[in-house]
């Protein structure tokens, strides 16, 4: 991921970010047990990066088919503790505590580095959360058949974020907290809870869901506000207790009361034992177990209008940036506003109004091109019309049938070759005499520059519904690439390949003549 750079005014996490509230609950210090989930290192120190820790246990994973949810089953509860789907060996490791942040609570999983005692560096492709356990999944140097000697419970390893895993870590953090500040900021000031929210691949904006679409005036209130706290760099702490069984309604979504700081709910799998509360200073608590920042100092949050096309009622998406993701859309937004500029041989403050003369005097233009081809469609239905009676005059008896093959790179070929034929048909109204005159015509228009996957329309033109379609079946079993049907008396079609006026054009013709009846 290639964040933009984000200064914080905070590196060090201040010592009474994670409090824990409970006099009994302590942080496990046997390295042979796991650190449940919520009192990993990563939730106390948001901010650390790298971490001397102890292999619990290990286990090795071969490649295999994802797994199935049975019909009727619980699929999001079977998604969130199912393991994840690698196609190589993976090895299962469960450490005494992780700088690594498992995926949970709608935040994605960090990634990062292992370093075993002999000194080797393994990657870290995934971290998840198994009941209370993070458990590791770790890359093997190579495809082995057995648990390697340096990950032996009891050998003492390395843990780092790098560079790429803590600018990953920011930006989870940075869109994670902003949307605890956005929807406790829409909560109280709107009474619009959140009802779902996601935090999408980098660099694209997270969203939230809400009852309804927040109009300009408030969008513009919550946006001034959410930053207002931003600017009076409002701090974020952590206060984690036991998870008490009265609790436990309240955390599987029983309870009567909805207020943010009740929460949504911890999952129905989570075996850790801790409540852990995200608590942004006279501000929100929700629950959560994802990793925060411990300042709102560098988060400036942009909340973007609600689409124009969304209704008045009913759940309504609203995407927000912040963080580096904020600043990497400024500066691509930037770099596109001085392209467009030089373009268009203006300053940028010029854009929007060259881009309206420019999109103005396009569709003039494409007007004038609408205008010109009707008339040139009516001059040539015309010449057909005068060449068909030139050539009953001449004494020619029958039906007339003529292939006329074009050049045109328009993209509505084919639609001016119906305005052809209806100039034809209105055209030949007036020629009408005693006799009927019977006539079929194909019609090709070809792309200048051909190749073997060019598309050349054509378009077959008669009085006699029953004749058109025969021939239109016949240029098919002719043509193997053309592909068409039609209704009445006109027919059209696609070629696909290059269509020679010398080559293909001829054999049409040939064909319209040996069918005549």
């Amino acid at each position: 991921m290639a964040a933009a750079t984000l200064v914080l005014p905070i590196t060090k996490t201040p010592s009474d970010y994670h409090r824990i509230v409970s006099p009994t609950l302590r942080i496990p210090s046997d390295t042979s047990d796991a650190i449940p989930v919520g009192l990993l290192a990563c939730q106390r120190d948001p901010l650390l990066r790298s971490l001397e820790t102890t292999i619990v246990s290990v286990s090795l994973l071969k490649p295999s088919p994802p797994s199935s949810v049975k019909k009727g089953g619980n699929t999001k509860r079977a998604k969130a503790s199912s393991v994840p789907t690698f196609h190589h060996p993976i090895l299962q490791v469960v450490l005494h505590d992780t700088v690594l942040f498992p995926e949970g609570g709608g935040q994605p999983t960090d990634i990062g580095t292992l370093i075993s005692e002999d000194g080797f560096t393994w990657d870290v492709e995934f971290v998840k959360r198994h009941g209370g356990v993070a458990v590791h999944y770790v890359k093997p140097a190579e495809d082995v058949g057995d648990v390697p000697s340096a990950f032996a419970p009891g050998k003492q390893v390395s843990l780092e974020l790098g560079h790429a895993g803590f600018q990953r870590r920011l930006d989870h953090m940075s869109m994670h907290t902003a949307q605890h500040l956005l929807s406790s900021v829409i909560d109280t000031s709107l009474k619009l809870p959140t009802v779902t929210w996601s935090l999408t691949p980098w660099p694209s904006p997270a969203y939230i869901d809400l009852p309804r679409p927040l109009t300009p005036a408030e969008v513009a209130q919550v946006q001034d506000e959410v930053n207002r706290y931003v600017f009076e760099a409002r701090r974020v702490h952590v206060e984690v207790d036991d998870l008490h069984p009265g609790q436990m309604g309240i955390d599987s979504g029983d309870a009567e009361a909805s207020s943010r700081e009740l929460g949504r709910g911890l999952p129905s799998d989570y075996t850790g034992g801790v409540h852990r509360m995200v608590i942004i200073d006279d501000v929100d608590r929700t629950p959560c177990c994802g990793t925060h920042l411990p300042s709102l100092s560098s988060l400036q949050l942009f909340l973007f209008p609600a689409p124009t096309s969304s209704s008045s009622s009913g759940p309504s998406r609203h995407y927000f940036l912040a963080g580096p993701r904020l600043l990497n859309h400024l500066s691509g937004a930037q770099s596109l506003l001085a392209r467009t500029a030089s373009v268009l041989s203006c300053g940028p403050p010029e854009v929007p109004e060259r881009v309206a003369l420019v999109v103005d005097e396009s569709k003039r233009r494409e007007k004038r091109v609408e205008d010109l081809e009707r008339e040139l469609a009516g001059v040539l239905g015309r010449q057909l019309v005068e060449e068909m009676v030139q050539w009953r005059a001449a004494g020619g008896e029958g039906e007339w049938v003529r292939c006329i093959s074009r050049t045109d790179d328009s993209p509505t070929a084919q639609a001016f070759l119906q305005a052809v034929t209806l100039a034809f048909a209105a055209a030949h109204v007036t020629e009408q005499t005693d006799t009927p005159q019977r006539y079929t015509f194909l019609l090709v228009s070809s792309p200048s520059s051909q190749t073997s996957s060019s598309t050349t329309v054509v378009m077959l033109f008669g009085n006699e519904e029953k004749r058109v379609k025969v021939i239109g079946d016949e240029l098919k079993k002719q043509f193997k690439t053309l592909k068409g049907g039609g209704k009445g008396i006109r027919w059209s079609g696609k070629f696909a390949g290059v269509w020679l006026a010398d080559r293909e054009g001829k054999a049409a013709s040939a064909l319209l003549s040996q069918s005549q009846p």
